[in-house]
């Protein structure tokens, strides 16, 4: 796919991956929107990068996503859709069913997948008016295999996994010109799991997998640790499973 010359909006875009993408592809010689919830983020995002439009947007309400397209629509619209926004609520003890445990889940789902189908069935038809176009859907290496510790965290990437295949299956079925692609992240060095001792990868390395995977068409982007995964996991899945919850991580559940 070439990535000069075209307009991109990545939502959650002010810190993290998304904003590591948004500088990356930026460099690349395209355009760049940001979304985000966090006001002041956005306006030092701009501070630092005046190219870059920012536009405050909760990726969990459909009235923000509505006025998002709109604004968008009247920049003279997008050619590739990142999907980055996404939420991971605290784990919690999953032997007691509580409230806090449903609230969250319903959280990560409202962010992470319905988000994401809202997003896209906003912007789709914009998307298939143009020559070439993407949507990019960011999921998880806990999409191959669950995390104790991030159950309907793991659950809400599961099911944004089987959606992305499904509406790429679609899309090439009707001729589209959208194309579809996955990202599949390991632990990635970001603000959300800053407390976390596990290996990680930085941004850097992540976004620079997925600009790789983005120019040679490569539609399920695996980086780092999920390729290894993935692997593993269609020939040991008790392996794969266990290397996920390693058993020093299961104290933070009593």
């Amino acid at each position: 796919m070439n990535l000069k010359n075209k307009t991109i909006l990545i939502t959650g875009g002010a810190s993290g991956i998304g904003l590591e993408a948004a500088k990356q592809f930026l460099a690349l010689g395209n355009k760049v929107i940001i979304t985000g919830r966090n006001q002041m983020k956005l306006e030092t995002v701009k501070k630092q990068f005046p190219e870059i439009i920012v536009i405050q947007s909760d990726a969990s309400k459909e009235e923000d996503a509505i006025a998002l397209f709109e604004k968008v629509n009247a920049l003279g619209g997008i050619d590739i859709l990142y999907n980055n926004a996404g939420v991971g609520v605290p784990p919690l003890n999953l032997g007691i069913a509580n409230k806090k445990h449903l609230e969250g889940a319903v959280y990560e789902m409202e962010v992470n997948y319905f988000g994401v189908i809202r997003m896209n069935n906003l912007f789709i038809e914009m998307l298939k008016s143009r020559k070439e176009s993407a949507i990019i859907n960011t999921t998880s290496i806990l999409s191959i295999v669950p995390s104790v510790l991030e159950a309907t965290y793991s659950a809400s990437k599961s099911a944004l996994a089987f959606y992305t295949k499904t509406l790429r299956s679609h899309l090439q079925s009707i001729n589209a010109s959208v194309k579809v692609f996955e990202l599949l992240p390991p632990l990635v060095d970001t603000e959300m799991v800053a407390d976390r001792q596990d290996k990680k990868i930085s941004t850097t390395q992540l976004v620079n997998g997925l600009i790789e995977g983005l120019k040679n068409n490569t539609e399920t982007i695996r980086v780092g640790d999920s390729k290894a995964i993935y692997i593993l996991n269609r020939f040991f899945p008790k392996k794969a499973y266990n290397l996920i919850n390693a058993k020093k991580e299961y104290t933070k559940l009593k």
